[in-house]
Formats: structure tokens, sequence, C-alpha cells
């Protein structure tokens, strides 16, 4: 095996990015050792338009993480392929049906939610607009997510088994408060929240544990 192959992998993480963190949770539950390289989205205008990093990924987004001699971007692929690569400690079941209930909670999130209230679309929306613009699509992205969890749902959000799908609701949630939308509505996305945020592999994923957290904001 070469020492690419072997070298402790590292992702290219910016600590609020919710992105980064589903890598960092499943790569923490999955017991992977990793450094992490920040990469800030807003120190110098961002540090991801780079040209060293647009290398790294032409996207101009985080995460990137290389691993065994490659270099991934995008947060769900780069879950898939450490599922195949590391099944131990899987993130999806067994069962065919729960597997796709675990896939259609990551799109609704992935796909439905979280893009429309990235940062480079919340800097084109503008300042003045974009709470008001991120609680309209997270709102109506959870109503989505609370109705499928009504069918998925045991201790996590499919069945009782931590899966990729919680990898993507917790910092998901977390987006939610930032924009201080009213999560009553939602119950069984609020109880599963409440369920991880003591794991340790989500708490040691947590933003304010990251080493580019400002200290300033330890509790954000």
């Amino acid at each position: 095996m070469s020492l690419s192959a072997i070298a402790k992998p590292i992702l290219y993480s910016y600590w609020r990015s919710s992105c980064s963190w589903r890598v960092r949770i499943a790569m923490n539950l999955k017991e992977i050792p990793y450094d992490i390289k920040p990469i800030s989205l807003i120190k110098s205008g961002g540090e991801q338009h780079c040209n060293e990093y647009r290398e790294v990924n032409p996207m101009e987004q985080v995460p990137a993480l290389q691993i065994d001699g490659h270099t991934l971007i995008e947060s769900v692929a780069i879950m898939h392929y450490l599922e195949e690569t590391r099944p131990q400690r899987p993130l999806l079941p067994q069962d065919v049906h729960k597997r796709a209930k675990v896939r259609e909670i990551i799109e609704i999130i992935c796909s439905g939610i979280q893009p429309l209230q990235n940062l480079i679309v919340l800097i084109h929306v503008g300042e003045e607009k974009k709470k008001e613009w991120a609680q309209h699509w997270i709102t109506r992205g959870f109503r989505a997510v609370e109705k499928a969890l009504s069918t998925s749902a045991g201790k996590y959000c499919v069945g009782d088994e931590i899966s990729m799908a919680d990898c993507c609701l917790v910092p998901q949630v977390f987006n939610a408060r930032r924009f201080h939308v009213d999560l009553r509505p939602y119950p069984i996305i609020l109880r599963i929240d409440r369920e991880l945020e003591s794991n340790p592999a989500f708490r040691a994923a947590h933003p304010s544990n990251q080493p580019d957290c400002p200290p300033e904001l330890p509790n954000k």
C-alpha cells in the first residue's frame, strides 16, 4: 500500500459549515482519525476562492477530504465513500426500505433545505432579506422532514441506529436556530436532536469544538 493510501486523512473544513459538520460526525462515528485544515469562508473574501484551494475543490466550497490517496468533494458523496470503504460501524441500514428512507431524509435536507440557505445564496439575497429567506426554506423543508420522520423514526431518524440521516439533521437544526426558526411544530426533529447532542461523536464535531471556531464564540 502506498504512503498516500495510509496517510492520515485531511478534512478541509469550516467550523460552522453544516456540510463539513456532516462529514466530521460520520468520521467520528466510524472512529477514523483525521486532521482538519481550516478554510475560512469569510476571511479575505473567502479562502475557498483562492487558487490553491480551487485546485482541491473546483466548486470553491467545503468540505473536501483527502483520503486513501484521493481527494473527494461533496459531503454526501464523501459519506458514501466512507461507508463503502469502512463498513464497520455502518451508517446505512441493511434493510432496503430503511436505507431508502435514510437517503430520502438526506435528500430533503441536502438538496431541499441547506443549499437554499447557504452562505453564497444569502449573500446574493442580501442582508435585509436573508433571515426571512432562510426561515422560509428551512420551515418548508422541516415540514417535509417531520412528515418523513413520523413513519421512519425510532430513537433516531430511521429506527434505533444512527445513520447518515442523523449526520445531516443535527447541523440543519443548528442552522434553523441560527435563523430563529420556530421549531415547536417539529417535535420529532427536536427529540432526535436532543437525543444526539450528548453523543461523543456529535459533540466532538460541534462547531464550538473546532480549531477554527472564534474564541469569542464558543457556544454559538
